[in-house]
């Protein structure tokens, strides 16, 4: 299994694919990259060389922010965001959709499982009405 950039890539599939499971790399951005290197995009990841897997890491390394580099400019633009209090960073602090999606119906990715109301107030009915004595029926 080919180590690139700290990551494994699947030996089994074509080197075009196994370069997408590096953060930060797409389907055009590998083919971009296997072009400057001058690989094969339909050569499987297991049959390249160690000259060609360093090739790869180094136009990686020196062309491309990927993996965790990327992940900490997300990170530091989204701060960013919160920290001046924009309508985004307020979307965000609080776990809605960013981009003008609406919320009354969908959003379930970005708000989570549904919480539905009507549980909860039965469960504090039934509480109050043992403290006080009388069963409900």
């Amino acid at each position: 299994m080919p180590r690139i950039v700290g990551v494994d890539i699947p030996k089994e599939k074509r080197i075009e694919i196994s370069l997408g499971y590096i953060y930060g790399i797409g389907r055009a951005l590998s083919n971009k990259i296997l072009k400057i290197a001058n690989i094969n995009p339909d050569k499987r990841a297991k049959e390249l060389t160690e000259e060609e897997v360093a090739r790869l890491s180094s136009i990686i390394q020196k062309d491309f922010k990927v993996e965790g580099d990327l992940r900490r400019e997300i990170s530091a633009n989204i701060k960013r965001l919160i920290d001046i209090g924009s309508y985004r960073g307020l979307r965000h602090r609080r776990g809605l959709p960013v981009r003008g999606q609406r919320t009354r119906t969908n959003a379930r990715t970005r708000k989570g499982p549904r919480k539905t109301v009507g549980v909860i107030r039965q469960k504090a009915e039934r509480t109050v009405t043992k403290e006080s004595g009388t069963e409900k029926k």
